[in-house]
């Protein structure tokens, strides 16, 4: 069967695929639009971080039609559901379409433009006299364009003087950040999507990629077609879609990864099947705080006014692994984890063999984990020994879950400690050159780190904060610990939200401000391949909605920061980039030009002489490395050009089952709806299918509880109570124990349960993991 074929009946039987068919709007159909009718532009789908190419079918100002871009090397014409009903994601009824405040009574009175931009100006003006450049914070997205995050960062560190500027991609992948800036001295993922091609051995640390990235799924399932030597290995906490696909599936007890990447480990060592030649010649050995006592978990009673643990990286020898390793046995491995030997001894002969490439797979799982820098240093570490990095079919690849979270959030450096290209705001050599490219006198950006995303809600709740700036993201839906953050609009705190449509948290704004999306405005995304996208404006916004990247430069203006943003009103977008551009030339992070990603379905960074790089580190591949086989890993100044393996310990979750509250609850996301569900939930097809969250339930454990499906159940934590109805046997089958609740319905708030535990280094919380229980509702 050729791959067209294949992938159509993928789609029919998973219901998740289709392959590069037109798909016209209701709206085309009822006019009898064709699609010669229509005028075709290019642009990276909206939603998840994969980098879909998408064809765009316009006529009269209206987007009538999308269809698969069998021209982008990313999906070759495939798109999943929601990337087929893009287009009704801009046409809701309910739309933002002009900027409001809120009164005294709670009613949104129409402002213009003018007023709405005086106002903001002036209440960042109030904040900055009363209480400094500490008193204002941004919060943005992941979701941001690159022209978005830019404008951001450049008017938050060298306008108004604050690093209080953090994107929600804190709470999806900034351990991925700090792990690869731990071991690499350079964030972002060494491997491309080739290696969905390439690859002869997939495991999968924790993530349901058959819903959550199943475009990128499908190419591993036609790799395991064409070649059926090759296999899949999920290791999961409940079975999921990608579990049916999966030649081996390790269940395990949440939060014990930990113990069964030192499993791996023990017995990877203890039998031989480390490349000691590629460990001596790339590889050095580090160790960092470790006692559970002095790191904590950050939960809001453990630390109530700001989480601000600090590693401090020691060197180690290998040895020192030897005998660290030695207490993480088969036998122990089980007891922590319930992962039989023979699994782990089955992992360990596919990591250890030399001759089949093996391509680690991780997302929220490993990421939202209250050890998560811990653990995505641990799988690189299995790499690392085994030699099976830096090479086509052959590394550690973390996937990311919004669209520009890798270009945006990570890349230009919206993180309240980075600046562009891997600098962060520490360094002083770092801020010297961002003052220097902004044109901004020395010592302008602060050195002192601003709140992360957690910290910084903590701050605006208590007043620390006086005026914050959300844009592109919905964090009364999303945050943990929700009840912390409940507020009331006029409280003497000034809350700003820029969306597309009404939100829990617009509810909680005093000010909302209409943005355009997508295509209705110019575009960047970087997605998980180190892959740069343009598109260009392709319909008109509705109403008044401007672009978030205009809101910020215009503000900058109102309060005299016009400087900072020097270019033409209705030219602006290439002078920036350019600008931005420069933060990464000869450095390794070389981005295209303007010009190139206007060609283009985009390049993978870093891109020398218009050429772009598939994999870095690479003799070979990578223009940087000059070595004429093996890899150098030439971003690790700080450790001799070598990478760091990282000796890494088992903790415990924060929060376990017990006598009171028995269960695990974890969270994540649905195929056919997106985060918060704000704009899929829009989208008649997509809403239908899944109409509200839910709660899954193991077959045995709803049997005990007098539970059936379609039955409402209460689910109580330490931190709220929820009401939902139970599925049982449905597309998720949790352990028995295990209970699972998808977070995109915001009428349903399952993050009124979850814990506020984070990270102890990248400060992401733990969403997969704390205790409940479970009551039926008579």
């Amino acid at each position: 069967m050729e791959r067209r074929g294949f992938l159509k009946i993928l789609g029919a039987t998973g219901g998740a695929l289709a392959f590069s068919n037109t798909e016209l709007t209701p709206e085309a159909q009822a006019q009898g639009v064709r699609e010669k009718d229509l005028r075709w532009g290019k642009a990276p789908c909206r939603y998840c971080g994969t980098g879909c190419g998408v064809e765009v079918g316009v006529k009269d100002g209206r987007v009538m039609a999308v269809r698969g871009d069998a021209a982008a090397s990313v999906n070759k014409g495939l798109l999943c559901a929601k990337g087929y009903h893009l287009p009704a994601m801009l046409y809701g009824e309910d739309r933002l379409k002009q900027p409001m405040r809120r009164g005294a009574d709670g009613s949104l009175q129409p402002l213009s433009w003018d007023q709405a931009l005086d106002l903001i100006a002036q209440k960042y003006k109030e904040a900055l006299a009363e209480g400094g450049p500490e008193s204002v914070g941004m919060y943005g997205s992941g979701q941001w364009t690159i022209f978005d995050g830019y404008a951001a960062t450049k008017w938050m560190r060298g306008g108004l003087r604050s690093n209080n500027l953090d994107p929600n991609a804190r709470l999806c992948m900034s351990s991925a950040v700090s792990g690869f800036m731990t071991q690499f001295g350079s964030d972002e993922p060494m491997g491309c999507y080739d290696d969905f091609e390439l690859g002869d051995d997939f495991v999968l640390w924790g993530n349901n990629m058959a819903e959550m990235h199943p475009v990128l799924f499908s190419r591993i399932l036609e790799n395991k077609r064409s070649r059926p030597g090759t296999r899949i290995v999920e290791l999961a906490t409940r079975r999921t879609p990608t579990s049916d696909y999966a030649d081996l599936y390790v269940e395990f007890k949440p939060g014990s990864d930990l113990a069964i990447a030192n499993g791996i480990l023990h017995l990877l060592f203890a039998k031989k099947k480390v490349a000691t030649a590629f460990i001596d010649e790339n590889v050095v050995v580090k160790r960092g705080i470790e006692d559970l006592k002095t790191i904590g978990y950050g939960c809001y009673d453990e630390q109530a006014e700001r989480y601000t643990f600090e590693d401090k990286a020691e060197p180690a020898t290998w040895k020192d692994v030897e005998s660290f390793l030695a207490d993480y046995s088969p036998a122990k491995v089980q007891e922590l984890s319930g992962v039989p030997p023979a699994q782990l001894e089955a992992l360990a002969e596919l990591y250890g063999n030399p001759g089949r490439g093996t391509v680690s797979l991780w997302c929220m799982g490993v990421n939202q984990h209250v050890r998560g820098t811990w653990m995505n240093n641990l799988i690189t570490d299995l790499h690392l020994v085994t030699g099976k990095i830096g090479r086509p079919g052959a590394n550690p690849f973390s996937l990311t879950g919004q669209p520009s979270a890798c270009g945006t959030a990570r890349e230009v450096g919206t993180l309240s400690n980075r600046l562009p290209a891997d600098r962060v705001v520490t360094n002083p050599e770092h801020r010297a050159e961002a003052e220097k490219i902004w044109n901004l006198a020395p010592g302008t950006i602060p050195a002192k780190p601003g709140h992360h995303a957690v910290d910084l809600f903590r701050a605006f709740m208590r007043s620390e904060v006086k005026v914050l700036w959300i844009q592109t993201t919905n964090p009364a839906v999303t945050l943990p610990n929700l009840a912390r953050f409940d507020r009331k609009p006029g409280d003497g705190r000034f809350l700003i939200v820029s969306d597309i449509y009404p939100t829990p948290t617009t509810d909680l704004a005093d000010l909302i401000l209409p943005s355009a999306a997508w295509v209705e405005r110019e575009g960047m995304f970087g997605n998980s391949e180190r892959r740069t996208q343009h598109w260009h404006q392709q319909v008109p916004p509705p109403g008044e909605a401007k672009e978030d990247a205009w809101q910020i430069i215009q503000v900058a203006k109102k309060m005299g920061m016009g400087s900072l943003f020097p270019w033409p009103e209705d030219a602006w977008h290439e002078p920036m980039f350019e600008e931005y551009r420069k933060f990464g030339l000869g450095n390794g992070k070389d981005l295209a030009s303007y010009k190139q990603l206007e060609e283009t379905r985009g390049l993978r960074w870093p891109v020398v002489d218009g050429k772009e790089t598939r994999y870095r580190y690479a003799a070979g591949h990578d223009p940087y490395v000059k070595k004429k086989a093996g890899v150098h890993f030439y971003r690790a100044k700080g450790n001799g050009e070598k990478a760091a393996f990282w000796i890494r310990p088992y903790h415990p979750p924060a929060e376990s089952p017990d006598q009171e509250y028995p269960f695990w609850l974890t969270t994540g996301r649905v195929l056919e709806h997106w985060h918060s569900g704000s704009m899929t939930r829009r989208v008649k097809q997509l809403h239908q299918a899944v109409p509200r969250a839910y709660v899954e339930l193991n077959r045995v454990d709803a049997t005990e509880l007098g539970i059936n499906p379609g039955d409402k159940v209460r689910l109580k934590s330490r931190r709220g109570v929820l009401e939902l109805v139970a599925e049982i046997d449905g597309r998720g089958r949790p352990p028995r124990g295990t209970v699972f609740v998808p977070f995109f319905d915001e009428g349903l708030l399952v993050n009124r349960l979850t814990l506020d535990a984070m990270d102890n280094i990248s400060k992401e919380p733990d969403y997969k993991k704390c205790a409940v229980r479970i009551e039926r509702v008579s």
